[in-house]
């Protein structure tokens, strides 16, 4: 299974109500790298991987996949993908059919994305993709990541 989550408000959680893992950013990278990842995270990230899933990022932001890469590999967590705004914009240059969406996880061949917008879960539910909307503020996020995944494992 390929699932995708978010980064802002969804893995990066700035509010200083929303739990973060410690910071495992090397001193000499934490000028260029410094965003908090929300606690659980890496827990999830490895249960994930023992479940044979592979995690994609999916995100609007213009980070660049090597940035992403390289923050997550500081909290030991392996990504296969990262489609920012540039990736999906190429993508949509050259597939313009498919261009009134936010986000269009079906399209990469993700089965599950996970994020906190109600905006991508109602694309998901018209355009035929599934989405966990998980908000910053839910202690709980990682059962409700696992329970989707176990309830697509179930069909």
């Amino acid at each position: 299974m390929r699932i995708s989550f978010d980064l802002d408000d969804t893995l990066i959680c700035h509010q200083g109500c929303v739990q973060r893992e410690p910071n495992r950013v090397p001193f000499f990278l934490k000028p260029w790298i410094n965003e908090p990842l929300r606690l659980g995270t890496r827990e999830l990230m490895q249960k994930l991987k023992q479940y044979g899933c592979e995690v994609w990022i999916y995100t609007t932001s213009y980070r660049s996949p090597f940035y992403v890469r390289l923050w997550l590999f500081c909290y030991g967590i392996h990504v296969a993908k990262v489609i920012n705004q540039a990736t999906y914009h190429a993508y949509l240059r050259r597939n313009p059919s498919n261009s009134t969406l936010s986000k269009n996880p079906k399209i990469f061949g993700i089965d599950l994305h996970v994020d906190d917008s109600e905006g991508v879960r109602l694309e998901g539910e018209k355009y035929g993709f599934e989405v966990v909307v998980i908000s910053p503020e839910d202690r709980n996020w990682t059962e409700r990541v696992l329970k989707a995944i176990a309830l697509r494992f179930e069909r």
